[in-house]
């Protein structure tokens, strides 16, 4: 599944249109709460080693531009920006799926 168009200027939310049509809306702290990067996430066991729930709510996020044709990644304002994050882990991820 590729985005469409991806809106990141609100520094409140990441908006990510699909190409099924399907708009997804992501808060910089659910997007912060599932970085993948290793200070995150254990490499070698995949375990999560940053708690989501630490994160607060009012986070927001700048710099958001894309990496290759896969994924993006953006800059947080606790100053975090090693994450990069797949389009198919977003989709899979999406806060609105039931």
């Amino acid at each position: 599944m590729q985005p469409r168009v991806i809106t990141g200027s609100d520094p409140s939310r990441v908006r990510i249109e699909w190409s099924d049509g399907h708009v997804t809306t992501y808060l910089p702290s659910q997007l912060r709460g599932l970085c993948p990067c290793a200070g995150c996430v254990n490499e070698v066991t995949g375990v999560r080693t940053h708690d989501p729930a630490g994160v607060p709510e009012d986070l927001t996020q700048t710099n958001l531009r894309l990496v290759g044709h896969y994924a993006l990644t953006l800059r947080f304002s606790d100053g975090h920006d090693t994450g990069i994050f797949p389009f198919d882990a977003l989709r899979r991820d999406d806060p609105g799926r039931s």
